[in-house]
């Protein structure tokens, strides 16, 4: 007996390790699925494309402040009983929390057209249907989606499962094209190549996303975290950014391989996965283009379920998905992205810079609510940030604001 009990102990221990595991994946794995979108899978292309590996620092400088941001909203929504926006509501007034909830909407939504594309062309390369007959299939499954029951539990899974489909067919594409390790490693000394300055701004423009940080509080809550959850879930923050950096750098290497050589600088994502086929034939096409729908798809619901939640909590409608409120809200993020993308088939320069000029003022003041709650100890208690976080915290306010300036530049004094 003894023998016996002592053979089926470690198997146990193994069942409840493995429940573990996924008991603490979800809410930073859908912050990752929703920040890399088709934009980020763009600009990962053109800088490898057009600077090799030499602005792969540039990456994991972004990914460490969205780390930075992404676990501090975690700690918030473990502490605080109630909703980030109705803490600002307490703390700072009705107008503070109308401006969040509408600015993230904005922010959200001027993006959201991009995401449409991105699904419509990552499938039409897939099946041959055109875009246009897919953004409408797809965003009506989208809809579908979310008046469905327990719409927190299926979108823990299928971002999950997005973020694995990316992180799988980036990877084997890393792997065919054979990359020099020795420039890659060359890469993460600091350098700034003459021209790119617009591209690494765009970079953590892209993958330092502070609307999708400050969500990360509303995910924990919708998934039912407390105190006793902090060090699992803040392990979680930082593993599913970190894959976000991960894939980033994937596709920046496998640019940097293929196209840099060939002097190709790519415009769109599609001609990432098209530029491919010549060296490794049609099925690398297929592959990238899998990952680009994981991205472009994530994104679509991801980034509509964030706009419509913080929109419907800044108006007083309360934050939760099973709310009919909000989960209107978040059809009107989807359906408007749609339209913009059937209509115009890009995203107007008009919206880019709307979208631009929105980001310049509520991006910088999200951030400093985010810090200003992670201080305050009658809200955080033990959870409260300690000066590391506090250090990491302001580097990235004052890239944020060095951004916001940059923006402020080009579109008003250029």
């Amino acid at each position: 007996m003894k023998v016996e009990n002592e053979g089926a102990t470690p198997e146990v221990h193994v069942n409840r390790g493995r429940k573990n595991i996924l008991k603490y994946l979800g809410p930073a794995f859908i912050t990752s699925a929703l920040v890399l979108g088709p934009g980020s899978v763009t600009l990962s292309s053109k800088i490898g494309a057009i600077h090799g590996t030499d602005l792969v620092w540039a990456i994991f400088a972004a990914v460490i402040f969205m780390m930075c941001y992404t676990e501090m909203s975690t700690r918030i929504g473990l502490a605080a009983k109630q909703s980030f926006i109705n803490v600002m509501l307490d703390k700072w007034g009705k107008i503070v929390s109308i401006l969040i909830g509408i600015g993230a909407f904005l922010v959200t939504a001027s993006f959201q057209a991009g995401n449409s594309i991105g699904t419509g062309i990552a499938m039409k390369a897939l099946t041959g249907v055109h875009s246009t007959v897919w953004i409408i299939v797809m965003s009506i499954l989208a809809i579908a989606l979310l008046f469905t029951k327990q719409f927190y539990a299926i979108l823990e899974k299928l971002m999950l499962g997005l973020v694995l489909v990316m992180l799988g067919a980036f990877l084997i594409t890393f792997i065919a094209v054979k990359p020099s390790f020795a420039d890659i490693f060359s890469g993460f000394i600091p350098t700034m190549p003459s021209g790119s300055i617009g591209l690494v701004i765009a970079l953590f423009a892209t993958s330092f996303s502070i609307v999708g940080a400050v969500y990360q509080s509303y995910l924990v809550q919708e998934k039912g975290w407390t105190i006793k959850d902090a060090k699992s879930s803040t392990r979680e923050s930082y593993l599913g950014i970190f894959i976000l950096g991960f894939i980033s750098f994937l596709i920046m290497v496998v640019a940097a391989s293929v196209l840099k050589p060939q002097g190709i600088v790519v415009n769109d994502a599609s001609e990432m996965g098209a530029s491919l086929e010549p060296l490794f034939g049609s099925w690398a096409t297929v592959v990238f283009m899998i990952g680009l729908l994981g991205a472009s798809y994530s994104s679509l619901i991801g980034n509509a379920t964030i706009g419509g939640s913080m929109l419907a909590d800044g108006l007083g409608f309360g934050s939760k998905l099973s709310n009919i409120k909000v989960k209107f809200a978040i059809v009107g993020v989807i359906l408007f992205g749609s339209i913009i993308a059937i209509i115009f088939g890009s995203a107007p320069v008009n919206l880019i810079v709307f979208a631009q000029a929105v980001t310049i003022f509520i991006v910088p003041f999200i951030a400093i609510c985010i810090l200003v709650v992670a201080n305050d100890g009658k809200i955080m208690g033990t959870l409260k940030n300690k000066l590391t976080s506090n250090l990491f915290g302001i580097l990235g306010l004052l890239v944020l604001l060095y951004l916001a300036f940059n923006n402020f530049k080009n579109i008003f004094l250029s």
